[in-house]
């Protein structure tokens, strides 16, 4: 791979697509934003692009060597729209592709855990990135930051179990190298930041750094999937639901070192983010 290639970022306009795009960007690489919104990073190419339209593929892989896959939100079986793409752009000429996935989900799980099994079947140069949850779920868009704005509260099924949230500009650096490097990862990478926190951990935090107080509500697994429910798909939402109560379990209580090795510095606190973007 070459800083002449191009590379094509998909949800470009989301969490880590618009800053993979960015880095990139910024970094000298040509990159074409994939998007179904007109909503273009600056310094890369805008492109239409819908997963469930195949009419806008074609174009969007026009010229590209490299893809940086963020599956179709909320699709319980991501896979039937991934995998066509998946094959056209290898005939186009993709050499190098990386899926955004998630700590919670194995290779060959459900949701785009298919994808992540049969992807090294379809690249020489390939890589996952499993992070854990995002910190910018309490910044962002993200119905926790909306409940925290709105009421002070943070809805979960976790209890008291703790996950190694990571910062979104420290997946995309991940990203940024997994995608630019001479030498392609052709494994997964768990992603997290440098600590492992409960939500009555995260919630201490926000009240400390923005001095406005919010709170930890515990449901059970059932009060949290028909609370999602009333947003999403009851199959999403049951899914959800039993990541929150695996949560609760231990699931997510590890660190990595994948960051630093990767970018060469530390991954950043959640404090840093919650000062950086809540202040």
């Amino acid at each position: 791979m070459t800083a002449t290639g191009t590379t094509l970022v998909i949800g470009a306009t989301g969490t880590t697509g618009s800053r993979t795009a960015a880095q990139l960007t910024a970094a000298g690489h040509h990159v074409k934003a994939a998007s179904r919104q007109a909503n273009p990073v600056a310094g890369a190419e805008p492109v239409p692009f819908d997963w469930y339209d195949p009419a806008t593929h074609a174009a969007a892989l026009d010229g590209v060597d490299r893809v940086y896959l963020i599956p179709p939100l909320g699709d319980f079986d991501p896979a039937a729209v991934m995998l066509p793409f998946l094959r056209q752009a290898r005939t186009a000429g993709v050499q190098r592709a990386v899926l955004l996935s998630s700590s919670a989900i194995p290779e060959g799980g459900p949701a785009v855990g298919a994808v992540h099994q049969l992807l090294p079947g379809l690249f020489d140069q390939w890589a996952v990135l499993r992070p854990s949850w995002f910190m910018q779920n309490f910044t962002g868009t993200h119905a926790h930051a909306v409940s925290i704005r709105a009421d002070g509260i943070i809805w979960t099924a976790t209890g008291s179990g703790r996950v190694g949230f990571v910062d979104a500009e420290d997946i995309a650096a991940v990203a940024v190298r997994a995608l630019t490097d001479e030498q392609a990862p052709n494994t997964d990478l768990v992603l997290t930041g440098p600590e492992a926190l409960s939500h009555d951990d995260i919630a201490t935090i926000i009240t400390e750094v923005t001095s406005r107080p919010v709170v930890h509500r515990r449901l059970s697994y059932e009060q949290m999937r028909d609370r999602l429910t009333a947003e999403i798909p009851a199959e999403f939402a049951a899914m959800l639901a039993d990541m929150d109560r695996a949560i609760a379990g231990g699931a997510e209580d590890r660190v990595t070192d994948t960051v630093h090795r990767l970018t060469g510095r530390p991954p950043r606190t959640f404090r840093a983010v919650v000062e950086r973007e809540m202040r």
